[in-house]
């Protein structure tokens, strides 16, 4: 009797973990937090966070109006989204561009590239971190491998872009900057996952113990993702102590063009370390690192009128 009893307990934990409950609704939480505070400094707290099974006829019922509309693309060419509803898409941008959130009534608008491309950042993050603590649960197979892609200021397109029948969604509420707002952020990934299966713990007792090689390896990994701070320098300017004392918000402090194309990438330490050109990548300001050109060897003019270079010797 107590076998079967086992058994039955055994079975049922295996069928949650496939059908993905606790883990996946643990992990989301844990990182969206992680991602708004750490990526933009915007405090974030999860209240409700619900996870079922839907058709794409009904996840598109979901999405709440004026939604920033996250399109992902994750293994085996599947496709999800993620939508964040009007109050938390603008509670990010306000975190970005002024340092606070304001808590006051979000304008009714669409969602612009510009919009999506301070997003996505702070996406991939979330995605990253719910795929880091998926290691070892079964949720991993269909919420792993996902960024994000595009993105979308209208559902409509999202009938012929998404071909899967049935989808995983985790629709969360959440509260931003200790209540200043509340939104809803949906999560919708394919429920047939593609991803690889989660590595599981060995046994200690039968495990051996690792070689020096693989020792290595591990060492290299861990302080390969040790994050290094660089600071990217356009040109320094030199004032009078009275001009930095009186210089007020708005004001412009003129660069030269060169300024643009030569920039200097500095460690913490004010060491120069590479060279590089401003530009964009994904709507962002971005460096692109160059090569940097070897020292030029400065060649000595000769006068062909002596009496002239012995005068300037």
């Amino acid at each position: 009797m107590e076998n079967d009893v086992i058994r039955r307990k055994v079975a049922a934990a295996r069928a949650m973990a496939l059908e993905g409950g606790p883990g996946a609704d643990r992990g989301w939480r844990l990182a969206l937090a992680r991602a708004a505070n750490d990526d933009i400094g915007l405090p974030l707290e999860v209240t409700r966070l619900s996870i079922e099974r839907r058709s794409l006829t009904d996840l598109l019922e979901l999405i709440p109006e004026r939604a920033l509309i996250a399109v992902l693309e994750g293994p085996g060419e599947g496709f999800g989204l993620i939508a964040l509803a009007p109050p938390v898409l603008a509670s990010l941008i306000e975190q970005q561009t002024t340092g606070r959130v304001s808590g006051g009534p979000v304008a009714p608008r669409k969602p612009t590239r510009t919009d999506a491309a301070m997003a996505a950042g702070l996406i991939d993050r979330a995605l990253a971190d719910l795929e880091a603590g998926l290691e070892q649960d079964m949720d991993r197979i269909w919420a792993a491998g996902f960024r994000y892609a595009s993105f979308l200021d209208d559902p409509r397109p999202l009938g012929l872009l998404l071909e899967e029948d049935a989808y995983r969604v985790l629709r969360a509420e959440v509260s931003l900057a200790g209540g200043a707002r509340s939104g809803a952020v949906l999560l919708a990934l394919p429920a047939d996952g593609r991803a690889s299966a989660p590595v599981r713990p060995s046994d200690p007792s039968m495990a051996s113990p690792p070689s020096a090689a693989h020792f290595a390896q591990a060492l290299s990994d861990q302080v390969m993702q040790t994050e290094a701070e660089l600071g990217a320098v356009l040109h320094r300017v030199t004032l009078p102590l009275g001009a930095v004392m009186s210089l007020q918000p708005g004001e412009i402090v003129p660069l030269p063009m060169a300024a643009i194309g030569h920039v200097v990438v500095e460690g913490i330490d004010g060491r120069p370390l590479a060279t590089g050109k401003l530009g964009q990548n994904r709507g962002m300001r971005a460096v692109r690192l160059v090569p940097e050109a070897p020292p030029a060897t400065p060649v000595m003019e000769q006068s062909t009128d002596r009496r002239i270079a012995a005068g300037q010797s």
